[in-house]
């Protein structure tokens, strides 16, 4: 635009000239010239005037279009930001394509990490690069620290001599024992709980996961391989993970929960979806393990629908080992070896399969509920052996089962179940019923067994929440063959239990567990919540009922009442 400025200096003198034509008196009558060339610069300057005014009006017009302009650019630029969701930075602060990193869904609040939850989980990347608390920055590498402090109580109808972790087969005793009609309790801290989460990115679709977690629950004499791994200082999950976005794809190494146990949302570490109770043992017909093993996973639509498979340290469990083989000895388990360079416990038994377990998985989470189909193949292994000679046996086991969680009521109420059948599949749950006996052969002898569970979780406020579960392990018969007049194997009807009724009998008792059923319910209080971390109080109530195979002398029961407390802070969550 072209901007017309009026001279100075003629402005000035047809100012002053004016002024002087009506300020002063004529001294003389003014010449037509002279009148005539005074009206001719007042024209030019109406001119003037009337071309400033004209550039002004247009200037404000283009003005005026500019800011239309700029508030179009505006809103278009807030709903491509809509349709994009928020801006997402790496670690250095640098801002990431849009959509170039979706994250592996389904992870549970546990573990004290900020970010995770089960809609969906965006590995530490907030919506500016900013620590929370509990993390620390070190080089490419975000660390976020959880876990909790707890300090409980329990107490038990009948004594089991044991700490946080109950022992709802082998534990319950009797009436032949004096601990059968005495209760215990206890204070502990021993579940007390350590986590270090560490992550990086090496590009916008890669997240590198190391995860720690540990208690105190153990002791040297009790550390085994055969459910939870417990050695001193116990490692409950030590873990990494590879995970791309945009493949849809995993890769776990290390020791985690077993690809079998439920989770929320998928199948990644440490999604796993855990009873709410305080026991450590969880509740009987809940499906789990924590044991060193490499998984899989290929996720289809944005790990909508998920396919997993794992190899997994293997661990069986015995039961009447003795055989009807005239001279022979049955290797099937072995004291672990301490010393020389070997860390296994001398007190323990281990197991002789020389494959790992192997589970596949499936997993849908379509919109409304957490769907999962999944099996499990083992390979219990023995060797018969004579002076001179002996025999190898490998006999396939395993087992398959379906896992839901519906959410009848959304954010209010929820219901999950589970079931596993199968054969030789004890030592996945909570009850830990024997895997096998031996054949007549001497050959491993899986056991027939099914454990199913179902539960209600009740989030009453934000604050408050209630659960309750009914589970149940079972041996739906007897492996049992007899030569003579002897019984062999598992549930024989020749063994005695003669001596189970009876205070300080001496009698025998042999007592094959035929089904152990629990009923349990409780709460959790959230009372303080806030960036200083969640303190909270829960109180727990369970039933055990144990059934056992009819011998001579009958088929006794036994019982157990369970009451548990537990006041908790977790400074990082």
């Amino acid at each position: 635009m072209t901007r017309r400025v009026l001279p100075k200096a003629g402005l000035l003198a047809a100012t002053a000239l004016c002024g002087v034509t009506v300020a002063a008196p004529a001294m003389a009558d003014p010449t037509s010239a002279q009148i005539g060339s005074i009206e001719r610069q007042i024209h030019a300057l109406e001119g003037q005037l009337s071309h400033m005014k004209h550039d002004l009006s247009a200037r404000n017009q283009e003005v005026q279009a500019a800011r239309r302009e700029a508030s179009m650019a505006a809103r278009e630029a807030r709903e491509a930001q809509e349709r994009m969701g928020p801006v997402r930075y790496d670690m250095s602060g640098r801002p990431m394509a849009p959509g170039s990193l979706s994250a592996p869904p389904g992870y549970a609040n546990y573990g004290g990490s900020p970010y995770q939850n089960v809609a969906g989980y965006a590995p530490f990347i907030p919506s500016a690069p900013k620590l929370k608390q509990g993390q620390i920055q070190i080089g490419g590498v975000r660390v976020t620290l959880g876990g909790f402090i707890e300090a409980a109580g329990i107490y038990r109808s009948r004594n089991e001599a044991a700490d946080i972790s109950s022992s709802f087969n082998t534990g319950i005793p009797y009436p032949q024992s004096p601990n059968y009609h005495q209760g215990e309790f206890r204070g502990t801290a021993r579940q007390s709980r350590i986590s270090l989460l560490a992550e990086g990115n090496p590009d916008s679709h890669t997240t590198l996961t190391a995860y720690y977690e540990t208690d105190f629950n153990s002791s040297g004499v009790s550390s085994n391989s055969g459910e939870s791994n417990s050695y001193t200082l116990r490692e409950r999950q030590l873990f990494a993970q590879y995970y791309r976005s945009d493949l849809d794809f995993y890769l776990l190494g290390g020791q985690a929960w077993s690809l079998l146990t439920m989770s929320k949302a998928g199948m990644a570490g440490r999604s796993e979806d855990l009873p709410s109770v305080i026991d450590a043992q969880y509740v009987p017909g809940f499906v789990w393990t924590r044991n060193v093993g490499l998984r899989i996973v290929k996720g289809f639509d944005h790990d909508k629908y998920d396919i997993g498979l794992a190899v997994e340290s293997p661990e069986s469990s015995y039961s009447q080992a003795a055989t009807s083989l005239t001279g022979a000895t049955i290797n099937t388990t072995n004291a672990g070896l301490n010393g020389n360079g070997s860390t296994l416990n001398s007190t323990a038994n281990y197991s002789t399969e020389y494959a790992p377990d192997v589970i596949a998985k499936f997993t849908a989470d379509p919109g409304w509920g957490h769907y999962e189909l999944f099996g499990v193949a083992r390979f219990l292994h023995d060797r018969v052996s004579f002076v001179g000679s002996g025999t190898d046996h490998t006999v396939l086991a395993g087992g398959g089962g379906v896992g839901f969680t519906l959410p009848l009521i959304a954010k209010r109420l929820e219901f999950r179940g589970s079931v596993l059948a199968g054969e030789g599949i004890g030592r996945y749950g909570s009850a830990q019923l024997a895997d096998a006996t031996i054949a007549r052969d001497g050959s491993p002898q899986p056991l027939p067994e099914v454990m199913a569970l179902a539960g209600l979780t009740f989030h009453a406020t934000k604050k408050l929440d209630f659960y309750s579960y009914v589970g149940t392990e079972q041996i739906t018969h007897a492996e049992a063959y007899t030569v003579g007049k002897t019984g062999y194997g598992y549930g024989s009807p020749l063994y005695s239990n003669a001596g189970c009724e009876t205070e300080l009998s001496t009698a025998t008792c042999t007592a094959n567990t035929k089904g152990i059923v629990q009923g349990t319910v409780g709460t959790w209080w959230k009372f303080l919540k806030g960036d200083y971390g969640t303190m909270q109080t829960g109180a727990q109530y369970s039933y055990t009922h144990k059934e056992i195979f009819p011998g001579v002398g009958g088929n006794p029961h036994t019982d157990e009442n369970i009451v548990m407390f537990s006041f908790r802070y977790y400074p990082f969550q």
